[in-house]
C-alpha cells in the first residue's frame, strides 16, 4: 500500500508540470461512451464464485490528464460456492454502480498509447443476502490503458482491487472494453501518432508542429498562445502577425478583433491612412476605421514634464499652437486629450496612470484658457503605459510612447 501511494505522489508530481495544458481535442470532445466485458473475483470464502459481466460507462474529460467516469455493471450469474459451511441454495447476481477519477499518464510525443491510474468509491447489490452483506459499499484503485485506434474509438482494458462489505473484504475487478468519442473526428491526429519523434507533431492542433513553437516561443499546447483570436499557425502561416503578441500593430485592437470583426489590417495601425488608429477609430471615436473621410484630427505632442511633475513648460507652447489655431477657429469642435506613458522595470502602474492623467489635465488646461473652447467640450485622459505606440524596447521608443495626443472632432459631427 505504501508503494503505491508513493507511485501515485510521483505521477501527480510529474503530470502537475503539464497541468493546464489545453488540448484541443479534449474542448472539442470531452464525452467518451464505453461498453465492455467484466469479469469479478470474490473472495475464496464468499458464497459466491467469480463471474463474467456487461459494463457500460461514461466519462468526462477535463483536460488531457483528467478524467470523471460514472460505470455501472452487471453480473447476471455468479455461481453458488458449495465448499462454504452456509453455502446459497443457487447461484446469484450482482449489480454494481461506480464513479471514479482518472489519471491520464500519456506521453507528450505519442499519446495513441494511453496508460492511467483510476481510484474511486463503489456500490454493489446482491441478489442474495451474503455475509458480507447484500449491499456492499467499497473503494476501488488500479489501472488500467487505452490504445487509441483515431480520436473517436480506443480499445481498453483495466485492472482495479478494492474493498467493501461489512467485513472489508477484498473484490477484483478485471475490465476490457471498447470506447467511443462522440463529436470527435474519424482521422489519426497528431496527438495519437505512432512512432512520432519529439518534437514533429502538432499537439495543439494550430498548424504549428511543436519543436517549430518550441523556435518561436510558443505555447505547443495552446492553439492561440497569445489570447488574440487567432491560432498560432494561422498568424505565422497567414497573417504575418507576432503568435506572442494580441497586437501585433499596437493600434488598441487585438489581431483577431481586426482580422474576424472590423476587417482593418492588423500590421498596419492606420488601415485606411486617415490619421487616427484602427484601435482609436473604434474604441473612442465610433468612426469607420476603413474610411479616412470620417477621421478625427489628431495632434501628437511630445511634451517632457519635470519630474513627477504635471504642468506645461514654456518651451512647449509653440507645439500647442496648432491645437490653439484650429480650435479658434471652430469654438464648436470637442476635444479629448489622451497622457500617455512608457513602461520601464521600475514602472508602478498605479503611479504612471495617475501621472498620465495630471499630465493630460495640465494640457487640457492650457488648451482651454488658450483657445476661448469651452471646458465643457475638453475631456482629459490617461491611459499609463497600457497604450503603447511600438515595444518599450529602447530609448528611442520608450520616448515615443511618452507622448500626450488631441483629437478634436469638428463642431456639428
Amino acid at each position: 500500500m505504501k508503494s503505491f501511494r508513493i507511485l501515485l505522489a510521483g505521477a501527480l508530481a510529474l503530470v502537475s508540470l503539464a497541468a493546464g495544458a489545453a488540448e484541443d481535442l479534449f474542448a472539442r470532445a470531452p464525452w467518451t461512451v464505453t461498453l465492455e466485458a467484466d469479469w469479478l473475483k470474490l473472495e475464496g470464502d464468499c458464497e459466491a464464485k467469480p463471474g463474467f459481466g456487461v459494463a457500460g460507462k461514461v466519462g468526462y474529460d477535463f483536460n488531457a490528464w483528467w478524467t470523471l467516469e460514472g460505470a455501472l455493471s452487471w453480473f447476471p450469474s455468479l455461481p453458488a460456492r458449495d465448499n462454504i459451511d452456509d453455502p446459497l441454495d443457487d447461484d446469484t447476481w450482482a449489480i454494481r454502480g461506480a464513479v471514479d477519477v482518472l489519471l491520464h499518464l500519456r506521453r507528450a510525443d505519442n499519446r495513441q498509447w494511453d496508460p492511467f491510474l483510476r481510484l474511486g468509491p463503489s456500490v454493489t447489490f446482491f441478489g442474495d443476502d451474503l455475509e458480507n452483506g447484500k449491499t456492499q459499499v467499497g473503494v476501488f484503485g488500479g489501472a488500467g490503458l487505452f490504445y487509441h485506434f483515431d480520436e473517436s474509438w480506443a480499445l481498453r482494458g483495466d485492472a482495479v482491487g478494492g474493498v467493501e462489505g461489512e467485513n472489508s473484504e477484498f473484490v477484483g475487478l478485471f475490465e476490457l472494453g471498447l470506447t467511443f468519442r462522440p463529436f470527435a473526428k474519424r482521422n489519426i491526429p497528431a496527438v495519437y501518432a505512432v512512432d512520432a519523434a519529439p518534437g514533429d507533431i502538432d499537439s495543439d492542433g494550430d498548424g504549428l508542429l511543436d519543436s517549430e513553437e518550441a523556435r518561436l516561443g510558443t505555447d505547443p499546447y495552446n492553439p492561440d498562445t497569445d489570447g488574440d483570436g487567432l491560432t498560432d499557425g494561422d498568424e505565422v502561416n497567414a497573417r504575418g502577425t507576432d503568435p506572442l503578441n494580441p497586437d501585433t500593430d499596437f493600434d488598441g485592437l487585438k489581431d483577431g478583433a481586426e482580422v474576424l470583426s472590423y476587417g482593418t489590417n492588423p500590421l498596419d495601425p492606420d488601415t485606411d491612412k486617415g490619421g487616427v488608429s484602427d484601435g482609436h477609430e473604434v474604441m473612442e471615436d465610433g468612426t469607420d476605421p476603413l474610411n479616412p473621410a470620417d477621421d478625427v484630427q489628431l495632434f501628437t505632442l511630445n511634451i517632457e514634464f519635470d519630474y513627477d511633475k504635471d504642468f506645461v513648460r514654456p518651451r512647449y507652447y509653440p507645439d500647442i499652437e496648432p491645437v490653439l489655431q484650429v480650435l479658434r477657429r471652430d469654438p464648436n469642435a470637442t476635444v479629448r486629450v489622451e497622457g500617455h506613458a512608457d513602461k520601464r522595470k521600475t514602472s508602478k502602474r498605479a503611479y504612471n496612470q495617475k501621472l498620465s492623467e495630471r499630465r493630460a489635465q495640465a494640457v487640457a488646461k492650457y488648451i482651454v484658457e488658450h483657445s476661448g473652447i469651452d471646458a465643457s467640450r475638453v475631456t482629459a485622459v490617461g491611459y499609463g503605459f497600457d497604450r503603447p505606440l511600438m515595444p518599450n524596447d529602447t530609448e528611442e521608443h520608450m520616448q515615443a510612447n511618452r507622448r500626450t495626443e488631441v483629437y478634436i472632432k469638428k463642431g456639428g459631427e
